[in-house]
C-alpha cells in the first residue's frame, strides 16, 4: 500500500543528519569510566519480588494489530521472551516521525494498585487495560479514547487520563475499575492544538502526567513550548482552562518529578531538562535553568531513585543526572553520556525503570532491540541484556515501554 509522501520539518532534518553524532559519541564514551555493576544502596531485599513475577512489557504498535510483548525478567536484569498480547486495536505512526511513531512518553503504562496495564491504541483511537498476572494479560477491555491518535496515559488513584494527540488535542478522563477503564462523564479538556487526526511528530503533545498528590494534571505541547496544567477537583475532573505556562525550554516532551515533587522537563530542542515547582494555582516557577547533556534530542526522562536517565534519539545515546540533597540537577559524567552506544541501541527512544530501581530498559526504535542495565551506586549503568527482534521503526516501530 503506497503512503503519503512525508514532507521534514526542521526537528526530522536535525535527526536525519544527526549520524556524524553517533560516530563523536562514540568517542566521547571513550572518556567514560567503565560502569559498575555495584547496585544502588538503600534497597530493602525484603520487598524483593519473585524473579517469577518479575516482568518487562514492550508495546509493539504494530501498524495491522498492536501488540504487547512480554519478557520476564530474571534477578539479574536478564530477559526471555515470555509471551505475545495482542491488544485489540491498532498501532499508529504521526506524519514524518523520525524514529518514534508515537513521539510521547507514557504510551504503556502499568498501574501497581489496580494490576492493570494501560495501552494506547493510535490507529484505532481506543485504550486497552488488562489484567497483569505474572508474565500473563488477561481480562483484555478496550474503551474509546475520546478523541483521534491517543498516545500517552496517566494514573493516579482510581483516575485514568489519556491524551489525544490528533486534531485539537485533549485529555479525556476515566475511572479505573475491576471492569477497566471506564469514561468519567464531564472530563474532555481541549488542548487548543491544530493538526490533523494523525499529526505531525513535531506539533503533537508530547505526554500528560499526574503530578504527585493528584491534585493538577500537565500536558508538553511540543510546537506551542507550553506546559498546560489543569487543577483537579475533588471529584476527578478538569478545570475547564488549563494555566499555560511558557516552557523554559525549546519543545517540551516528557514529564518526570523528583523525591520532593519537583517537575523535571525534557526539552528536545537542545537536549535540556528544567526543574519546576508547581504552585498550587497550577502555576509553574522555574527553580533550575535549562541544563544541557551535550546530547542530541533528549526526549524521554525517568526516575531512579536520587538518578534519571533521558533517552536522547538523535546520536542513539542515554544521559544520567543526579540530584543533591537541595534537589539541584547535574550529569553523572561530564560528556552527559551514561553507557556507551553500540550497534544493536541504534534509536533510543522510551525508557523504564523497575519499581524497586535497580535496573533501567531502554527501547532502540532503529535496531528493534531492548536494552536493560544494572544502576550502579553513582548512576553508571551495566549493560546486563539485549533483547532482539522486537518491531523496529520502518513505516511505523514499538513505543512504549513497562518494567516491574
Amino acid at each position: 500500500m503506497s503512503r503519503h509522501i512525508r514532507r521534514r520539518s526542521p526537528l526530522q532534518v536535525r535527526l536525519l543528519t544527526a549520524g556524524a553524532g553517533v560516530v563523536a559519541a562514540v568517542a566521547a564514551v571513550a572518556t567514560v569510566a567503565v560502569a559498575s555493576a555495584d547496585e544502588p544502596g538503600g534497597q530493602d531485599a525484603q520487598q524483593a519480588r519473585t524473579g517469577a513475577d518479575h516482568a518487562v512489557f514492550v508495546q509493539g504498535n504494530e501498524l495491522d494489530g498492536n501488540t504487547i510483548h512480554v519478557f520476564e525478567r530474571g534477578q539479574d536484569g536478564a530477559l526471555s521472551a515470555s509471551g505475545d498480547f495482542a491488544t485489540g486495536g491498532k498501532g499508529g505512526d504521526q506524519v514524518d516521525a523520525p524514529t518514534d511513531s508515537l513521539a510521547s512518553q507514557g504510551s504503556l503504562v502499568y498501574d501497581k494498585k489496580s494490576g492493570l496495564l494501560l495501552a494506547v491504541n493510535a490507529g484505532s483511537g481506543t485504550v486497552t487495560s488488562f489484567q497483569v498476572d505474572g508474565q500473563e494479560l488477561t481480562h483484555r477491555k478496550v474503551v474509546d479514547s475520546g478523541g483521534d491518535f491517543p498516545a500517552s496515559i496517566t494514573v493516579y488513584g482510581k483516575l485514568a487520563y489519556v491524551m489525544n494527540a490528533g486534531g485539537e488535542g485533549s485529555i479525556q478522563g476515566f475511572r479505573i475499575t475491576a471492569e477497566g477503564l471506564k469514561p468519567l462523564r464531564d472530563s474532555h479538556r481541549s488542548l487548543g492544538l491544530d493538526n490533523a487526526k494523525v499529526p505531525l511528530f513535531s506539533s503533537s503533545p508530547g505526554q500528560v502526567a499526574f503530578t504527585p498528590g493528584g491534585r493538577t494534571l500537565a500536558v508538553t505541547t511540543k510546537s506551542a513550548n507550553t506546559i498546560e496544567v489543569f487543577a483537579i477537583g475533588r471529584d476527578g475532573r478538569p478545570a475547564h482552562q488549563a494555566v499555560v505556562n511558557d516552557s523554559a525550554g525549546g519543545v517540551p516532551f516528557a514529564i518526570t518529578f523528583d523525591k520532593s515533587g519537583r517537575m523535571l522537563v525534557a526539552e528536545a530542542e537542545k537536549s535540556t531538562v528544567t526543574t519546576y515547582k508547581v504552585r498550587a494555582d497550577a502555576s509553574l516557577k522555574v527553580v533550575q535553568e535549562p541544563l544541557a547533556n551535550g546530547q542530541d534530542t533528549l526526549c524521554w526522562l525517568e526516575r531512579a531513585g536520587d538518578f534519571f536517565y533521558g533517552g536522547n534519539t538523535g546520536n542513539s545515546t542515554v544521559t544520567g543526572y543526579r540530584t543533591d540533597r537541595q534537589g539541584r540537577l547535574a550529569l553523572t559524567n561530564d560528556v552527559g553520556i551514561a553507557t556507551p552506544p553500540s550497534a544493536k541501541s541504534q534509536g533510543v527512544i522510551d525508557l523504564a525503570v523497575t519499581q524497586d530501581e535497580r535496573f533501567l530498559y531502554v527501547q532502540n526504535a532503529v535496531s528493534g532491540t531492548v536494552d536493560g542495565f544494572r544502576v550502579g551506586r553513582n548512576g553508571s549503568l551495566a549493560k546486563v541484556t539485549t533483547v532482539t527482534g522486537l518491531p523496529a521503526f520502518a513505516e511505523s516501530g514499538m513505543e512504549g515501554i513497562v518494567a516491574v
